[in-house]
């Protein structure tokens, strides 16, 4: 394995070795592994003290923003108040401030009282319950050693979890499958308890100890879970199920919720009773001593650990499946299913997994029943076509003209498609302004190249999302402003009714007209175009084509220098849309010539010095919408996801400084175009990140886009080294800040397939500029400089989230 190992950010903690239940399918006590005899049964304070440490020099050295950390057995009760006290409390304060700390313990139930309640609820614990269903399913395996059942009391523990003071303390539950219950009343007796979350597992089982099939049937496992999952699925999925929501998730290329599907990396280690160091607790299941390593926490830090051959082989992806899963048509979604499950003596782990039959058969059968229909690969339907070496070139923060090119024919689809949604729900307002849809149907067909100029244009898209949401401002007029600036553009005469906001007549790409009234009639004709406003005998407006501006006609602006097309615009009312930056009212012809001097200039720089950006810029970035100077005089620009092809800047005095926000401000707009198409994040990761550019926490989305931007940030003081005194210690901040933020996103386990791959290849950019030699003062400051950033937004993050142990830590977030 050529890359290096990941992280760990999942800690299971052993709290005791021993179980007040005998669950004849427990993996820990029934099956191949028997260390457990050799333990002691609860864990020494010295153990959690060293655990708490190995954390946080993790944690340290990875720069990680949160780690999960589960308390366990055996059962983790019979450790007693105190213990659990003191394994919660050096976690706590050995990570606080240094990452979010989602802590939980997961418990059979039968001990869970009113005091260990208290306890949780103190120490930001939640807590998950083992449960097989209904009292019949689960007495089959859930008993007492003397045979009683322990159904009753685990119903109180739920109920006490159920309790409004400790609600927020219920993480879920847990069953194991038995095909011999019925499925339905499994679910929803589990369903009735009212859980935040269900999770079902397949029972541990390998080749050489296969599971139960009663009757000879090949796939049991796959007809239980696809009758459960059709009572979920019919019922309206009242209840988050972490096995189907895996299966639907990578079915649509996001990351799984459990080891047991999809092929993201393993990065979980398991801390014993006697601080041994040990991987997943379900490779017991294979052989004894199977989960070994031969490590533990007084000798040997976590990265050791992580070298581990056992571990690193869990990390391959489908390089590490056989050559059968590897062929699999679903194995993203199953993965190759649970390592543990694949074990076979004389192969070891090199098979299919034992339920692979059952598991190919269920995601099928929910693949097909889920399947939503897809949009053809025709250009203007809004499908992002690249080929491989276009994606990796855009992955590693480049792309050359004909990757813009692509994403901008993609980019035009989907405005096509939010035309067609705002037509449509134009039907249920009462009435759609036929007049303007037929006219715009008429020129799609006779005259498209007009009609996908105005489409192109960013605010088009704008005005389409604004009335799919409901936005202020943005309404069915806006059909009638792009027929008419679609006829004009196409040389047709006919006249277009076009509302009138504000006093102004607005005409998408090409200007707005000063004028009265609430509507004005516009035609066109080869040498200009005509504006009546105010009715029969009311105001008529003549603008010629080849005449400037006036008092009343205010086109678009012209200002790209040779090699690059490009309008400044200042007259669309949509163009607002740069929160929290302001807009800039429409220019002077003094200001827009300032422009035109700074454009120029930062267009010699970037096409002299950053030719891999130039020729994607001059594709892809059509507009600039001038911005109101940010207070205090320090630099504004923006990039909205809503106004593909713009960017809004307010305008440095500088031609280089405007050429920097260019670059950086397109690397969004190229990026928010790849997340039109590609899901590269899990969308339910609500984790906020630190970012080295931000003084405040950032979602994922933010963090990945704040990258992929200083990707350029660093290229352009990397290439001005030799004619800019300051480059050098920009460059060597930027590129140590954005290759920490790399591993941030390479760590954070909430990238799909799609999105590990984009970091990759950023990682392997920054990793080439980390190779080039800087000078050592230089380096040095960049360092001290991450370092007290790192430090400061650390405390603030500390200060605002009222201690660890507050509401915002419980639930993994600050």
């Amino acid at each position: 394995m050529d890359s290096p190992p990941l992280p760990f950010t999942q800690f299971v903690l052993k709290t005791h070795s021993r179980c007040d239940l005998a669950c004849d399918h427990c993996y820990i006590y029934e099956h191949q592994d028997t260390s457990w005899r050799g333990r002691p049964n609860a864990v020494s304070d010295e153990v959690l003290a060293r655990t708490a440490f190995r954390i946080r020099e993790h944690v340290t050295a990875h720069r990680l923003s949160a780690v999960h950390v589960v308390l366990h057995g055996g059962e983790p009760l019979l450790a007693g108040h105190r213990k659990l006290r003191r394994a919660a409390e050096e976690l706590h304060g050995a990570l606080d401030g240094s990452c979010d700390l989602d802590l939980r313990v997961h418990t059979n139930g039968v001990r869970l009282d009113e005091p260990f309640c208290d306890l949780f609820d103190e120490l930001g614990v939640k807590v998950g319950i083992s449960l097989d269903g209904d009292r019949p399913a689960n007495d089959l395996h859930r008993r007492f050693a003397d045979g009683r059942s322990s159904h009753p009391r685990v119903l109180r523990a739920v109920a006490l979890l159920n309790q409004p003071r400790y609600r927020h303390l219920y993480a879920g539950l847990l069953c194991t499958i038995d095909v011999r219950n019925e499925p339905g009343a499994v679910y929803d007796a589990l369903l009735a308890l009212d859980p935040p979350r269900i999770d079902f597992l397949l029972p541990h089982a390998t080749w050489d100890h296969p599971p139960l099939r009663p009757d000879g049937d090949p796939t049991p496992y796959a007809g239980w879970l696809d009758a459960v999952f059709r009572r979920w699925d019919g019922g309206g999925r009242p209840v988050p199920v972490r096995f189907f929501d895996s299966v639907l998730r990578t079915l649509r290329g996001q990351s799984s919720l459990t080891e047991s599907l999809g092929l993201a990396p393993a990065d979980l280690v398991v801390i014993e009773t006697d601080g041994t160091l040990e991987q997943a607790d379900s490779l017991k299941t294979s052989y004894d001593g199977a989960a070994a390593t031969g490590f533990d926490i007084f000798r040997h830090s976590l990265d050791e650990v992580s070298r581990h051959p056992g571990m690193m082989d869990r990390q391959q992806g489908a390089a590490g499946l056989c050559e059968q899963c590897q062929a699999c048509p679903v194995v993203e979604s199953c993965g190759g299913g649970l390592y543990a499950h694949r074990y076979r003596t004389g192969s070891g782990f090199a098979n299919p997994s034992v339920f692979c039959e059952d598991l190919l058969k269920l995601i099928t059968g929910i693949r097909d029943r889920t399947a939503q229909p897809v949009l053809s690969a025709e250009p203007d339907t809004g499908e992002l076509n690249l080929t491989a070496q276009q994606f990796e070139e855009l992955a590693a923060g480049f792309g050359d003209a004909d990757t813009v090119t692509a994403l901008t024919r993609a980019e035009l689809g989907l405005s096509r498609s939010l035309l067609a949604a705002v037509w449509d729900r134009a039907a249920s307002t009462g009435g759609r302004p036929s007049a303007d849809w037929q006219l715009l149907t008429e020129l799609d067909e006779q005259h498209p190249q007009a009609l996908d100029e105005v489409l192109a244009h960013p605010y088009t898209r704008a005005w389409a999302v604004g009335c799919l949401e409901g936005r202020p401002g943005a309404d069915l007029g806006g059909l009638a402003e792009i027929a008419a600036a679609a006829a004009l553009r196409a040389g047709r005469s006919e006249e277009v009714l076009v509302p009138v906001r504000e006093g102004a007549l607005r005409l998408p790409t090409l200007g707005r007209v000063l004028t009265g009234g609430a509507e004005a009639a516009v035609s066109g004709d080869a040498e200009g175009f005509t504006v009546r406003s105010g009715g029969p005998g009311g105001e008529v407006l003549r603008i010629a084509w080849d005449g400037g501006p006036g008092d009343r006609w205010q086109p678009v602006r012209r200002v790209g220098p040779a090699g690059w097309p490009l309008t400044l615009e200042d007259t669309d009312p949509h163009r607002d849309t740069y929160h929290p930056w302001p807009v800039a009212e429409r220019l002077t012809e003094v200001e827009a010539e300032a422009w035109r001097t700074g454009l120029a200039g930062a267009w010699r720089l970037i096409a002299g010095e950053l030719p891999q950006y130039a020729p994607a810029v001059a594709a892809g970035l059509g507009t600039i919408t001038p911005l109101r100077p940010a207070p205090g005089g320090g630099d504004a620009s923006a990039a909205a996801r809503d106004a593909f092809g713009a960017a809004g800047i307010a305008r440095p005095e500088r031609a280089d400084l405007l050429a920097l926000l260019i670059v950086h401000e397109f690397q969004h707009v190229k990026l928010g175009a790849l997340l039109d198409f590609t899901d590269l994040f899990d969308r339910d990761d609500t984790r906020l990140y630190y970012a080295p550019w931000r003084d405040d926490p950032r979602p994922l989305e933010g963090l990945l886009q704040g990258t992929y931007a200083h990707i350029a940030v660093t290229d352009f003081w990397r290439v001005r080294r030799g004619s800019d005194t300051r480059a050098e210690a920009h460059f060597a901040r930027w590129r140590t800040q954005t290759s920490d933020a790399i591993d941030t996103l390479l760590g954070c386990r909430s990238l799909t397939p799609a999105g590990q791959r984009l970091a990759a290849a950023l990682r392997t950019t920054a990793d080439r500029w980390l190779a080039e030699s800087v000078d050592a003062a230089a380096l040095d400051c960049a360092r001290r400089a991450a370092d007290e950033h790192r430090a400061a937004w650390s405390a603030r993050a500390a200060a605002a989230g009222g201690g660890r142990r507050g509401a915002a830590a419980r639930d993994g977030r600050r």
